[in-house]
């Protein structure tokens, strides 16, 4: 253990040799907070406590991946595999899974994701016969996670006067009527959504004693990463399972708490020291991460938010490159610039494109740095799309399996029984939706007794029902002694799913087949992965549970060599050489929307701080003069975070003194000039006027001045007359093209061009900036 410890500086040696009690460690950007939590849970094993008895959480199964491969390497891998570390979400539906039937549940309950809880929201919504523009089941979905989040059940919601009110007061009344349904359904199809997995545990905890002395006695110590960004719900689990023992480690930064909007509460940091006696706090202010300029400058900006704890990071690396501001006329010339100083750094520094991150504070910005991207042919990737998991075509696969697992599904049931077509339609499942409210019962178990009903559903319908039921039942013996993969290969061959995807020969469709070649390709990788655990069989209920909680940058493999494209959100707790942080504007970022309250702002502001701490040697930072948003062309301001930078790190592109004065009144009210009704005072033509007479030599100058031609710095040429079909030219935004031909004469001709990156365009060649190939 001494050869681990002696790698770390005086600080985090602190932090790590301090064995019982609770303790904060306060851990500045890059200042190797993993590196602390990974050597104090290999310390404490080294003193004898057992592993089974150490309870780790992070926010990303990624980052619990990474410390557990290094407490492998350590300690040994059968050790390892004993630590429960994780997620908040995997570690409780793990806890879940094993105590289910006290709250009702089955133990192989299915876990919704965002997405099939909002289409269950949409359902009930329109079951109700509600208005879905005042009831926007988006909306409705995030109001009811933010319930849940803050311990409100639909009980105390119905016990509080003022949140009834609230929702009144928004034109939703009957809110409450639409969670307690929801709540409802998603207990009658044995399912959780991500929220539950919280709400459940605290449940769990509160209502039975005996079980949470059992888990107090099991995790004797627990250890947090990121607590900054937990919420309400986390902190209470955390707090009821520290109780006994009060070894609780938690680690994070109050400069890098951005998720209040997700619930997360800041002042579980702030105030951990009121809330357990005696804390032991260290500070881990040394940055190896970044340069002293974008250390210095990220601290500059953070040091105006007046809500914060004290601590001065600082750094022995080189002083570094200044950051770099640059300022634009629009979005896309934004997109050019960033792509083109890639493009140009790559080829001069040799690097890969994995050294390169742009980051943006809303994801419609990325439209405009993925067309220049494309136009330099530079490979991207974008964090935070349409994860692979909820393409339509896996989410039917995972549909079906769901079923094996769990036949209450009714989100499952719902999207899979008539697909591929069966000849059930919508009249037939409103039927049996309504029978199952009826009977209290699910939709599966309403098909299985179909022909005691009468529900006027006619032979030929209920013969398809029990078949479709006889299927799913032979699958679901099938799982209970094969692996995920068999099971998921024999379903999507036997429902007849990739039959129907075949019959599309479009490359969407081929596209499609291939998703779940590789959805199944996946489920053999994660069957040979449980063959390397002790407490894994590699079945479709682990699989589904895997997947059911994995994020967005967890599915990354980092096999491919991209650009890597995100929000800031997504960035927290990654790294790269180059950083560009785009859209640096008044009301973008900040963001309008976050600009209300003094605590809002100052949640912008650690957003632009983890920003710029993402950057290793070199920070980027472009804003435009105007822009594009909601359809509209607007002026646009700097932001005032690149104000609040101290000037000597920063290193301006474009003259901050080129000044242009914006006028307060919009020139369109004032009409046009009718020159027609102006006295005439133009003198006669070729006489200039008296006092403004050219000397012959001004006259002999002005008469040898030539037409402005292209000097390759993008001025526009005066088009030559005799610009023909065939003719070679390039354009600015849509690369080299061909003329095809020619229309018009003198002011209105017009030029028909194939371009490589825009296709045939029509060009107005009075305006058109071309540049000719001779």
């Amino acid at each position: 253990m001494e050869q681990y410890l002696a790698q770390l500086n005086e600080p985090q040696r602190e932090a790590v040799l301090h064995k019982d009690g609770p303790m904060m460690v306060i851990a500045g950007a890059g200042s190797g907070k993993t590196r602390v939590l990974t050597f104090r849970i290999t310390y404490l094993m080294s003193l004898g406590v057992d592993s089974f008895n150490i309870l780790a959480l992070t926010f990303t199964n990624k980052a619990a991946r990474e410390m557990k491969k290094r407490i492998a390497e350590i300690v040994g891998n059968s050790e390892a595999k004993n630590l429960w570390m994780g997620t908040f979400h995997s570690v409780f539906a793990r806890m879940l899974r094993y105590e289910a039937d006290k709250l009702g549940y089955p133990n192989n309950f299915t876990i919704y994701d965002t997405q099939d809880s909002q289409r269950l929201i949409s359902a009930i919504i329109k079951e109700m016969q509600l208005d879905k523009d005042i009831y926007k089941y988006k909306q409705v979905y995030s109001r009811i996670s933010s319930y849940k989040n803050s311990l409100i059940t639909v009980k105390a919601y119905f016990q509080n006067p003022e949140l009834i009110e609230a929702d009144a007061m928004a034109k939703r009344p009957r809110l409450g009527d639409i969670y307690k349904e929801y709540v409802d359904r998603c207990f009658k199809a044995g399912a959780m959504d991500f929220d539950d997995l919280l709400l459940k545990t605290n449940e769990l905890l509160t209502r039975f004693p005996d079980v949470l002395a059992k888990y107090q006695d099991r995790f004797r110590y627990i250890l947090v990463d990121e607590y900054q960004d937990t919420n309400h719900s986390q902190y209470l689990i955390v707090r009821a399972l520290s109780d006994r023992f009060q070894n609780i480690c938690v680690v994070g930064d109050d400069a890098q708490s951005i998720y209040a909007f997700r619930g997360a509460n800041i002042n579980n940091i702030l105030n951990f020291q009121r809330d357990y006696d005696e804390v032991a706090s260290f500070r881990l202010e040394q940055n190896y991460r970044s340069t002293k300029n974008i250390v210095q400058a990220a601290n500059s900006v953070i040091e105006k938010n007046k809500t914060r704890l004290d601590k001065v990071v600082w750094t022995a690396n080189d002083e570094g490159a200044p950051i770099i501001v640059n300022r634009l006329v629009t979005d896309a010339e934004e997109g050019r610039f960033v792509a083109s100083s890639i493009f140009e750094t790559k080829m001069k520094e040799q690097l890969l494109n994995g050294a390169f991150a742009i980051l943006y504070r809303t994801n419609a910005q990325s439209r405009a740095m993925e067309d220049a991207l494309r136009k330099k042919d530079i490979p991207y990737r974008i964090y935070g799309g349409l994860s692979f998991y909820q393409r339509k075509e896996v989410k039917d696969v995972l549909s079906y399996l769901r079923l094996l697992i769990n036949p209450k599904d009714e989100e499952a049931i719902k999207r899979v029984i008539n697909y591929p077509a069966r000849g059930i339609g919508q009249t037939t499942m409103d039927k049996l939706t309504i029978a199952a409210k009826q009977y209290d019962r699910s939709i599966f178990e309403v098909i299985e007794h179909i022909d005691q009903l009468e529900l006027g559903i006619n032979a030929g319908t209920r013969t398809k029902l029990k078949n479709f039921v006889n299927m799913i039942k032979s699958f679901a013996i099938m799982s209970e002694k094969e692996d995920a993969f068999a099971v998921a290969e024999a379903v999507t061959k036997k429902t007849g799913l990739v039959q129907e995807l075949k019959k599309d020969g479009t490359p969407e469709g081929i596209a499609r087949i291939e998703n779940i070649e590789e959805l199944l390709n996946g489920i053999r990788d994660f069957v040979e992965g449980q063959q390397e655990l002790a407490d894994a069989t590699g079945s479709l209920a682990e699989f589904l549970e895997d997947v059911a909680l994995a994020t967005t940058l967890d599915n990354d493999t980092g096999d491919d060599d991209r650009v890597s494209l995100m929000t800031i959100h997504l960035a927290k707790g990654l790294e790269f050489p180059y950083v560009y942080i785009v859209g640096m504007e008044e009301d973008l970022f900040p963001s309008a929307m976050s600009m209300n309250t003094r605590s809002e702002l100052e949640e912008e502001r650690r957003l632009f701080y983890v920003a710029l701490t993402r950057a290793e040697k070199q920070a980027y930072l472009t804003y435009t003069q105007s822009r594009y948003r909601w359809g509209k062309l607007i002026d646009a301001e700097p932001s005032r975070f690149i104000e609040e930078i101290d000037d000597q790190f920063l290193m301006h592109m474009v003259p901050q003194d080129d000044y242009r004065y914006k006028p307060l009144i919009d020139r369109d009210i004032f009409g046009e000039v009718d020159k027609s009704k102006l006295r005439q005072t133009k003198p006669t033509a070729g006489t200039p006027p008296p006092s403004h007479r050219p000397t012959d030599e001004q006259l002999r100058k002005l008469r040898s001045i030539k037409p402005v031609q292209d000097n390759g710095q993008g001025l526009p040429k005066v088009m030559p007359i005799s610009l023909v079909p065939g003719q070679e030219v390039e354009h600015m935004r849509f690369g080299k093209g061909k003329v095809i031909k020619i229309d018009g004469v003198g002011q209105d001709k017009k030029a028909e061009i194939n371009f490589d990156n825009g296709g045939i365009k029509k060009l107005l060649l009075r305006f058109a900036k071309l540049k000719v190939f001779e």
